[in-house]
């Protein structure tokens, strides 16, 4: 009796632990399962981050190009349904509309033909406005009861209106003081980037593209009427570029107010190369403001040599150069080529702005509108808002800060500078002008068998508070006027008499 009960009591423990590992197999078959479950769940929900992340920078940068890319086939088909919308001025004047020719067919209108010819473009040549806001141009309302309104009166849609921020009095200032030279006018808003005019000449008729292209294609490169200059043009910078110089001077050296110097009309150096001043003239004894006013080669290709060559670089490299500027136009890439394997004569050649350095007018805009800025370089832009036809804003462009040349401490000196070249340096243009202005000048050799040079001017004003920045570049061989300071006097006139 003993035996049997002790057997029914073995028989229940056994299965009482059988019972308990199963329920632990369970729990562990469970918690794998659930590990499985968590992990295929994190997976999808990663997927699903990524693909929103994806979306978004898809949406807000790259979307644009690809949509407005000219191999982008779908642009063609949706212009065929639709009629193309007008560019319009900053103060509403018609730059670009869609007329019907004799035979009814849709013809693109210029009504100014070649004062805004590189700024607004040409639909033919998929260039300018006519490219940037190409998607936007062909794009309808989207309101159902307008789509069958369209279809019952056999009449196409009217894309959007794109409103820009080009100012028709500074474009017809600039284009009339270029005259028939060779060169480009560009202004903007320093603080915001909006783009106030842009003129590149030689110019050409949009209204004759698709009879001229050939012509204008044979064209040699120096005299290309489709080369917008001012955003494509790339030139040796001159004493421009000696706002750089003297920004990196100054952080190399603290001590920079007590910066004393001796011109003698030109500098020469050990290993290195005799540079002249501009016309040989002596300056005598200079602080770096006299130096930077008299726009002193002799000082610049001293102080030049002696900067450290990699601090130099990276400052160069934070100012754009060998960079691809991200902008919603064509853009020549300025270079600095110097380094620590270039001679003492490169580098006395780099301080003055000269040897390999080379920059285009939008970028050189872009830096003087910094110092006008406090150190902060904005986005340039064209485009201020997308609107129906009937004047309903379907969107609008925010001003966005690209970068930061440098502290508002080291912009203001720079400033500080650039009023002494006019109030008592090389800027005499402006000496009675009825605003201020800060600016530099600048001259660059581009022909070693010539005397020509090219003539710069960046600038800004007022000089307290900055409205308008503007570039000026004449290449060599120009007429009819004295320089580059005149033909920025000639817009900022224009714009002063608002």
């Amino acid at each position: 009796m003993l035996k049997r009960k002790k057997l029914k009591l073995n028989t229940s423990r056994n299965l009482q632990d059988e019972m308990e590992d199963f329920d632990i197999g369970a729990k562990k078959n469970k918690a794998s399962r659930n590990r499985e479950t968590n992990l295929i769940s994190f997976m999808f929900i990663a997927l699903f981050l990524f693909m929103c992340v994806y979306i978004v920078n898809f949406s807000l940068f790259k979307a644009g190009n690809i949509v407005n890319n000219p191999y982008n086939k779908l642009i063609d088909l949706m212009e065929a349904k639709v009629e193309r919308g007008r560019i319009l001025s900053a103060d509403g004047q018609v730059l670009a509309q869609t007329v019907s020719d004799d035979n009814g067919a849709d013809v693109r209108e210029y009504p100014y033909a070649s004062l805004y010819c590189h700024v607004v473009g040409s639909k033919y040549l998929k260039t300018g406005v006519e490219r940037i806001a190409d998607y936007s141009l062909i794009s309808t309302s989207g309101n159902l009861l307008d789509e069958i309104s369209y279809d019952l009166s056999a009449s196409k849609p009217q894309g959007r209106d794109v409103v820009t921020s080009l100012r028709p009095s500074l474009q017809k200032a600039a284009y009339n003081a270029l005259g028939t030279n060779k060169g480009a006018v560009i202004a903007m808003n320093p603080k915001t980037g909006q783009i106030y005019c842009m003129v590149s000449k030689p110019d050409y008729d949009p209204n004759q593209a698709s009879a001229m292209y050939d012509t204008w294609t044979s064209y040699e490169s120096k005299d290309s009427v489709l080369i917008n200059r001012a955003t494509q043009g790339l030139y040796s910078p001159g004493s421009t570029f000696k706002i750089l110089t003297t920004l990196e001077y100054m952080r190399e050296n603290p001590d920079y107010d007590s910066f004393s110097y001796i011109c003698q009309g030109k500098a020469s150096l050990p290993m290195g190369t005799t540079i002249p001043c501009y016309n040989n003239e002596v300056h005598g004894k200079e602080s770096l403001l006299d130096a930077f006013a008299n726009s002193c080669n002799s000082a610049y290709a001293t102080l030049g040599a002696g900067l450290d060559r990699e601090k130099f670089k990276k400052l160069c490299q934070t100012a754009l150069f060998n960079k691809k500027i991200e902008i919603n136009m064509d853009a020549g890439v300025s270079s600095f080529t110097l380094d620590e394997d270039s001679s003492i004569s490169e580098a006395m050649e780099t301080g003055i702005g000269q040897g390999n350095t080379m920059i285009s007018p939008i970028h050189n805009l872009m830096l003087i509108s910094a110092i006008a800025n406090k150190g902060v370089m904005m986005r340039p832009y064209l485009v201020t808002q997308i609107q129906s036809r009937s004047g309903s804003v379907i969107s609008k462009t925010s001003p966005s800060e690209y970068s930061r040349l440098c502290t508002s401490e080291e912009a203001e000196k720079i400033a500080e500078y650039a009023r002494a070249v006019v109030t008592q340096g090389t800027g005499y243009a402006f000496t009675y002008a009825s605003y201020d202005v800060a600016g530099k000048t600048g001259t660059a050799q581009f022909d070693d068998s010539s005397d020509l040079v090219h003539s710069w001017f960046v600038g800004f004003a007022p000089y307290e508070d900055p409205e308008i920045s503007i570039c000026v570049v004449l290449e060599g061989g120009y007429t009819g006027v004295p320089g580059s300071q005149q033909v920025a006097k000639a817009v900022l006139d224009a714009y002063f008499e608002k």
